[in-house]
């Protein structure tokens, strides 16, 4: 007993070490520079302010920084990008693992593939041209949609595989199809990996900066790291690294606080999957 609690305590010792300065220190810094005025904030220090800007550094980042529209815009990207993901990979994750031909299973490590293989940008912008979708924020959704498929595919297949065939068997049998066995069946049993996936998919669509920049032009459509970009460059004497800051914590905070709220779930999913497996 006394052994594996000494244990515990040196592994939590041990992150820790590990945590305070690549994870608390950086966060701090942003935090307590937002609140700082612009000279003080220059300086780049870990101290508090010796006159506090909270209100107006905000304040002027929410009108002039355009922190409501773009979080509008990335609010509509990031929502229908992941519905749209988790369901055409949730059909597509069931296929694959329940499937014995090898053309299935070439195209799920395809797939898989496009997880480490970066996607080509030119011959994705002279397709959206030729749909007549080049600047829209549908195309750049759609791109969104294609490149982080493999996520969820190769999240949920795994599960699928590991899953019996024996209630879709006796669903079968009692005259369902295969639309009824996949929503009422199969995505309650995907659940778990599907929202582990939904949230790997939230933090990589919310700050996508690569494909926006290309295929988002003008600041009407820009998301929030657009934003926060043509925000940070817009001075064009230096960085006003305490508005640079407060746009960064306000950027973020949706994430932290969807993250509050569903961190359970997260941690949830990751014990079922790893179960499952």
């Amino acid at each position: 007993m006394r052994a594996s609690r000494s244990w515990t305590l040196a592994r939590y010792a041990g992150l820790s070490v590990f945590a305070i300065p690549w994870i608390v220190v950086p966060i701090w810094l942003v935090l307590v520079n937002s609140f700082k005025q612009a000279g003080e904030a220059a300086s780049l220090d870990l101290g508090l302010p010796s006159v506090w800007s909270f209100v107006d550094n905000y304040a002027t980042v929410v009108v002039q920084g355009n922190y409501l529209r773009a979080l509008t815009n990335s609010l509509l990207v990031s929502i229908p990008t992941i519905l749209a993901v988790v369901l055409i990979g949730a059909a597509a994750a069931w296929g694959f693992g329940r499937s014995r031909s090898k053309l299935m299973q070439f195209g799920y490590y395809v797939i898989a593939l496009s997880i480490l293989i970066p996607p080509s940008l030119i011959p994705t912008i002279y397709v959206l041209r030729d749909l007549h979708l080049d600047g829209t924020t549908l195309g750049y959704i759609l791109v969104l949609v294609g490149t982080r498929m493999g996520v969820v595919v190769f999240l949920a297949t795994g599960f699928v595989r590991a899953t019996p065939t024996d209630i879709e068997d006796a669903a079968c049998m009692d005259g369902a199809n295969r639309l009824q066995i996949f929503f009422l069946i199969m995505l309650p049993l995907l659940a778990p990996v599907l929202f582990v996936g939904s949230v790997i998919l939230l933090i990589t669509v919310w700050g996508d900066f690569f494909f926006a920049t290309f295929l988002l032009p003008g600041p009407t459509r820009a998301t929030l790291p657009l934003a926060l970009y043509s925000f940070a460059t817009s001075s064009v004497q230096s960085f006003r690294w305490n508005l640079v800051f407060a746009h960064v914590v306000l950027s973020s905070l949706p994430l932290v606080v969807a993250y509050a709220f569903i961190q359970r779930r997260v941690i949830g999913g990751l014990t079922e999957g790893a179960l499952k497996g």
